[in-house]
């Protein structure tokens, strides 16, 4: 974040020749719709490129501006690509590499969405890192970047300044992670009502998870999911939710985990550490309290779960999101 807090962070979205769309307008509608409790924007986002790209379905995306915004972004993302060098021979043109480069050498934050890792590896940015990128490109991009350490399972990869998101909704994810580590749960979670998608989605759950369709007289395990955050302080067995479902605790498992990507037990432990966040950020509760009110009842057991989730302990962490 820029230490001048007048200064909104700008975001340079830089597009190449076979852009993907919807990667393209994943991080201009989410940034732009992070606001503070003012309804003041808190980011700055500008589409630039070399020169105006044809995307994979065939419409021209002509840049408000060029490379030179790569020398002044906070942070710089990189919208996937499916043609063009850095998918097919590893190839970048020297302009973008270049200022690409320079970029993450003056410390700005670099991200990609989808197959752009593919432009990052390309750069040399990725050489010995964890990095994401979408499942159905792992054998072309992982053949031609072998020295990446690529994760093909996982939503999204936060390896500090460098970012990588796996394809098309993981984008979304990405950048709802990235606005909760600049400003905190609670604007993450009015970012996503506005953009009507959910708040959150751990990056390592995994990528490509079979949903059935439900069955059409709504049995599932939704309605029991609405039921449980509405008692999160409470101490709600696996039990007692296959019984709210009317499910065995078996059948319960297996469907909620088909639906979430996630077991009951996992599912509940993040969103208790979420609504302990929304706690810290928006009241003087002490830490007891918020881990009681959050389901996880000590303060002892919150600190244990935040420095696994976030790295930072509950007392460090409301100093940092309380304006």
């Amino acid at each position: 974040m820029r230490k001048n807090r007048a200064m909104r962070h700008l975001i340079a979205v830089l597009i190449l020749d076979g852009l993907v769309p919807f990667d393209l307008g994943t991080p201009t509608q989410v940034f732009l719709s992070a606001r503070d409790d003012t309804m003041t924007r808190l980011y700055d986002v500008r589409v630039c490129g070399p020169a105006p790209v044809v995307t994979e379905v065939g419409f021209t995306v002509v840049p408000d501006h060029g490379l030179e915004q790569l020398a002044i972004a906070d942070t710089v993302i990189v919208p996937g690509i499916h043609r063009g060098g850095p998918v097919t021979d590893g190839t970048l043109a020297t302009d973008v590499r270049d200022a690409l480069v320079a970029a993450a050498a003056r410390g700005a934050r670099i991200v990609s969405i989808c197959t752009g890792a593919s432009v990052l590896a390309a750069a040399g940015l990725l050489d010995g890192r964890p990095a994401a990128t979408h499942w159905a490109w792992a054998d072309r991009i992982g053949g031609l970047y072998p020295q990446v350490e690529w994760d093909f399972d996982v939503l999204f990869v936060d390896d500090g300044d460098v970012l990588t998101s796996a394809g098309v909704g993981a984008g979304v994810d990405l950048c709802l992670h990235i606005i909760r580590t600049d400003h905190g749960a609670s604007v993450a979670n009015r970012t996503a009502r506005r953009c009507v998608v959910p708040p959150w989605r751990d990056g390592g759950q995994a990528q490509y998870i079979e949903r059935p369709v439900p069955a059409a007289n709504g049995a599932g395990t939704e309605g029991t999911r609405a039921w449980v955050l509405d008692r999160l302080a409470d101490p709600v067995t696996l039990e007692e939710m296959a019984g709210h479902a009317r499910m065995s605790v078996r059948t319960f498992t297996r469907r909620f985990r088909d639906e979430t990507g996630l077991s009951p037990r996992q599912w509940l432990l993040r969103r208790r550490v979420e609504h302990a966040r929304i706690l810290l950020e928006s009241t003087d509760l002490a830490v007891d309290a918020v881990a009681r009110r959050s389901g996880l009842g000590s303060a002892t057991a919150l600190r244990q779960h935040m420095h696994a989730t976030i790295g930072v302990a509950p007392s460090a962490y409301r100093r940092t999101f309380r304006h």
